[in-house]
């Protein structure tokens, strides 16, 4: 039984740098991503650290990255250097996205910048 988001995807897509482990289960993507949808915003993000450590690596799949990104910035709508994290992550797997990138570059600014000092 998967434990952690981290033990599911990596059952499911498998893991770049570590063996995949030995399951019986039945996997189907649409139950990974129900979890990945309810998930809170530490889960998700340990989730991609962890099998996409360099953010150009891993064999988690775009969308799913996409969508990991996506939930973690509602759960966290007012951190920068997260906003910069996702808007990388989608330029890298663009260029459809790239628009989309450079608006989460923007808002990180604009909240970096309107921040009290």
């Amino acid at each position: 039984m998967h434990t952690t988001l981290t033990e599911h995807a990596r059952c499911l897509y498998g893991d770049e740098y570590r063996p995949t482990p030995k399951c019986d289960r039945k996997h189907h993507e649409s139950w990974f991503i129900e979890e990945l949808t309810f998930a809170d915003a530490d889960s998700i993000l340990m989730m991609l650290r962890e099998l996409c450590p360099h953010m150009v690596d891993g064999f988690l799949p775009v969308c799913i990255r996409n969508l990991a990104y996506r939930l973690v910035l509602l759960q966290r709508p007012d951190e920068p250097a997260l906003m910069r994290e996702a808007a990388d992550s989608l330029h890298l797997h663009g260029p459809d996205w790239d628009d989309i990138a450079a608006d989460l570059r923007r808002r990180a600014d604009a909240l970096e910048n309107a921040a009290p000092v």
